[in-house]
């Protein structure tokens, strides 16, 4: 369909293109505003700007200069914003849309995860790890410190380490991204919880009544490793036991509905 105003022909396309381009230039502006990278960026346009106007006053020496500096704008434009480049991507690699397209293999992080937990276990340092499923938990998140920040044994040992100001609260790991530190979850009212559960098992237990959500304990006083599950806590389990359940969990392939026995066949129901 054409329309015209004036002299000015347009389709419905050319309307969808701008919007797209619109879109598209809000986004970089919104996820660049108030970075050092944006005053970068404001650099990077005068530049193209003054070359633009080289151009049309066809001012020789300049149009040289720039003419020179455009086989190494591209490098230097990837070399100078190389950090935003890789949180853009990491950013877009957690769009629902394109995670359902494209499946993450979830071998390393659960390996990553798990050793930690090992690790944590061993020394009695207490931790509250959230592994988001299908449930956003956006709210949750909120409450914490955001990280965006790829998923890595030595980061959670870091994290949870008594001297670190993130240690109190959870964190919130999505795919293999640890998205926020030191969130705060819901507690659970259940009435016939064990009296001895400290408020990490509390608040594991909350949230995965909540949401969908997976919410491993790390005891600080036992070291002993717990997972919550569809309200159910177990307490008691291995790495390897641990492992099994996370991969099942995250696995590419669609899983199974797990019934209540599934879930406490890994341990000890609380």
């Amino acid at each position: 369909m054409l329309f015209k105003i004036g002299f000015l022909p347009f389709t419905v396309i050319d309307i969808l293109d701008i919007a797209l381009v619109a879109y598209i230039f809000y986004k970089v502006y919104e996820f660049l505003r108030g970075s050092m990278a944006a005053r970068m960026m404001i650099g990077l346009l005068f530049i193209i700007l003054l070359s633009v106007i080289a151009e049309v006053l066809n001012m020789s020496g300049s149009i040289w200069i720039f003419s020179t500096l455009k086989t190494v704008w591209v490098i230097a434009f990837v070399i100078v914003f190389q950090p935003e480049f890789r949180r853009m991507l990491l950013y877009l690699g957690q769009n629902p849309i394109l995670r359902k397209i494209v499946q993450v293999s979830p071998t390393r992080f659960v390996d990553d995860v798990i050793s930690a937990i090992g690790e944590l276990s061993r020394k009695n340092f207490g931790a509250l790890i959230v592994l988001i499923r299908d449930t956003g938990l956006r709210s949750i998140v909120e409450t914490g410190i955001p990280l965006q920040a790829q998923v890595s044994k030595a980061l959670i040992l870091s994290i949870f380490n008594p001297r670190s100001p993130l240690h109190d609260g959870a964190i919130v790991i999505q795919n293999d991204v640890i998205v926020a530190a030191k969130c705060q979850l819901p507690l659970t009212e259940n009435p016939k919880l064990d009296p001895s559960l400290g408020m990490r098992h509390r608040a594991a237990l909350g949230l995965s009544e909540q949401s969908d959500a997976i919410v491993l304990v790390v005891s600080e006083e036992t070291g002993t490793i717990s997972m919550a599950e569809q309200g159910v806590l177990t307490r008691g389990l291995t790495e390897e036991g641990l492992r099994k359940r996370l991969m099942e969990a995250f696995s590419t392939e669609k899983p199974r509905k797990r019934s209540l026995s599934d879930i406490l066949k890994w341990g000890e129901e609380v």
